[in-house]
């Protein structure tokens, strides 16, 4: 248990619909309990959502990750934040593990919207007055809110010592490859932190979701390979990248995100492909029709916990990744 210090706010963590457990495990690593909440529906699909203890001069925590359903998920946090606001709640932070619309930041193409900047007016126009959100997939985003942003990590306080524990007998052939050219920075961050040899796989994308594989630069042959990207959707740049690594002589190939999308035709991809095993973290709650031997689950829920008392305390939050 997290210890508080007093200060004349009653700290709160509520949760919507898209990951209660997450919250429960923050909340419990807090040493409280979820807030008396309930969120559903009107019989015409309008969210409802009613509070069911006073949150007057609290200071509120709303996890809420907008993943899948996208809309119904980001709806339930804009009217619960609304909800405590109205009620008085002393600070309001959404606390948002996974952000959707994280990959319409910037125009394509023509007359293209910037989505990741609409919800993030949304979210402060509904009465937030901090964001919690970890490993967001253009980091440009924290600039579209006019509020407070706190950037979390997945990498160096939970997946680097996964993987450190994992191959710390045979660090010697082991290599960290970025999926592509926008991830290297953080796969760079991944590489040092366990001093192994960096490489990345130059693909192209002839549409949304689609990938072709033009080359890997850095050397994966005889070697047990780790693929790192902050997300995993669709799979098929995951799993063309596996089999690109395998064809100039890897070894073995793992892989890791942060966020576990996991659509369309993700699982069969995976089960299918010569990944030994995928490791994903808990923002994005894992249904039990996509639980496969090949994934295992991390659970955020403590790197969360730490931040909101930091927070909580007006300490910083930074250090975390220090």
């Amino acid at each position: 248990m997290i210890n508080m210090i007093t200060h004349g706010k009653n700290i709160k963590v509520f949760t919507g619909n898209a990951n209660p457990g997450l919250a429960a495990d923050i909340a419990a690593a807090l040493g409280r309990t979820i807030g008396n909440a309930r969120v559903g529906k009107f019989s015409n699909g309008e969210i409802k959502v009613d509070i069911f203890e006073t949150v007057r001069g609290s200071d509120v925590f709303v996890v809420q990750p907008t993943s899948d359903p996208v809309n119904d998920h980001l709806m339930e946090l804009l009217i619960m934040i609304d909800a405590f606001k109205r009620a008085s709640a002393g600070r309001i932070t959404a606390v948002i593990p996974y952000y959707g619309y994280a990959r319409q930041d910037r125009k394509a193409k023509a007359r293209d919207p910037i989505s990741a900047k609409l919800v993030a007016d949304l979210i402060a126009t509904a009465g937030a007055d901090r964001v919690l959100t970890m490993d967001l997939h253009a980091a440009q985003i924290q600039g579209f809110f006019n509020i407070p942003v706190d950037h979390l990590l997945g990498v160096p306080p939970i997946l680097v010592p996964y993987y450190a524990e994992k191959f710390k007998n045979n660090k010697d052939d082991f290599t960290v490859v970025s999926p592509d050219l926008g991830s290297v920075s953080r796969v760079r961050s991944f590489a040092e932190r366990m001093d192994v040899p960096l490489a990345i796989v130059d693909k192209r994308r002839p549409k949304a979701n689609e990938s072709e594989v033009m080359n890997v630069i850095g050397e994966v042959k005889d070697r047990k390979v780790l693929l790192v990207d902050d997300m995993i959707d669709t799979a098929g740049t995951l799993v063309n990248s596996a089999a690109a690594i395998l064809e100039r002589g890897a070894k073995e190939v793992y892989a890791c995100c942060t966020h576990g999308v996991l659509s369309g035709e993700a699982i069969p991809r995976i089960e299918a492909s010569p990944i030994k095993e995928l490791v994903i973290l808990d923002t994005i709650a894992l249904p039990p029709e996509k639980k496969i031997g090949k994934i295992k689950v991390l659970s955020a829920a403590p790197v969360f916990a730490e931040a909101i008392e930091r927070i909580y305390n007006d300490l910083s939050v930074s250090t975390l990744f220090a």
